[in-house]
């Protein structure tokens, strides 16, 4: 009996103990979460999300959550017989379709998400970029064919008020924001692609990482013809990679490229299909996924700066 309980405890503890040094690293450090693709929409990788973020919680990270809500958007849109559209891969937000876009972010996804949280206690807060100015915007107009086109309640980020955020990890809560901003300038309310917002909270917040999930298992070195995922590369590699990029993954890899010239210290996207993929990345040697880190590694302890 004993014989058997150390070879099932031995492989548990040297997990831990591999965990040790990322635990200390990242202790303190306030990591950004881009909630999205099959983990928004799978029950159990729903559940063992709300399991890792609770988890670094308890690991002393704070951890911020972003989401969107495509599908779900997309989805209630049909109920309401409104056409989904989109161009330069952006969704076409009629007024019409804004309320529905708030009402699911808000009313839907993200209840949903700060009850699994609290399942494990009183944890999460919700809030929408619309809170205490968390995020503000300017109507966004991409540019097709050389043209600017009107695609609606599109909104550009122009401004962080990271206030509220502060507010809530210094009293020891998980917030959970939902990608919607209040106009700048016209009284609008506006939808802002989650990738961007997440990529723009957490350079505004001076986090340490930011992890964006996603449905492919990071960045791939030759697609279609590898399927090699590139593990690492700095913010110079990922913009010369970015015109040839698909178009799904640009607001991903943008952002990124943004965080970390932005401050993060580290900006990665993870294989949201994989259970437990947040704390695979974080406190694991092998990690997975894709990495950006920025161009000049700042000089740390026993470390060489560039001469």
């Amino acid at each position: 009996m004993s014989t058997t309980r150390k070879h099932t405890a031995l492989p548990k503890a040297q997990i831990l103990i591999e965990a040790l040094p990322w635990l200390v690293r990242h202790n303190g450090k306030t990591v950004v979460i881009k909630f999205g693709g099959n983990a928004m929409i799978d029950e159990d990788l729903k559940a063992a999300f709300a399991q890792d973020v609770v988890f670094l919680h308890h690991a002393g990270l704070k951890p911020v959550v972003v989401h969107g809500g495509g599908p779900q958007i997309s989805a209630a849109l049909d109920r309401h017989g409104i056409v989904s559209e989109f161009k330069a891969g952006l969704r076409v937000t009629t007024e019409d379709a804004m309320d529905v876009v708030r009402m699911v972010l808000a009313g839907q996804v993200q209840r949903e998400l700060v009850g699994l949280l609290n399942e494990h206690g009183p944890l999460a807060v919700g809030l929408t970029g619309e809170d205490a100015h968390t995020i503000t915007a300017t109507k966004h107009q991409p540019e097709i064919d050389g043209e600017l086109v009107d695609i609606g309640r599109v909104g550009e980020i122009t401004a962080i008020d990271t206030g509220a955020i502060e507010a809530l990890l210094a009293d020891g809560r998980i917030p959970v924001v939902s990608s919607i901003a209040r106009s700048q300038d016209d009284g609008h309310v506006y939808n802002v692609n989650a990738d961007t917002a997440a990529a723009a909270l957490a350079a505004a917040l001076g986090a340490e990482t930011l992890m964006v999930l996603t449905d492919v298992e990071g960045l791939y070195e030759d697609w279609p013809n590898s399927d090699e995922v590139i593990s690492r590369l700095t913010a110079s590699e990922l913009e010369r990679l970015l015109p040839d990029l698909s178009s799904g993954m640009v607001p991903k890899m943008e952002g990124c490229l943004n965080a970390v010239r932005g401050g993060v210290t580290t900006a990665r996207v993870i294989d949201g299909r994989v259970q437990h993929s947040i704390l695979l990345e974080i406190f694991t040697d092998e990690g997975i996924g894709t990495m950006v880190v920025p161009d000049e590694k700042p000089e740390g302890p026993g470390e060489q700066g560039e001469s």
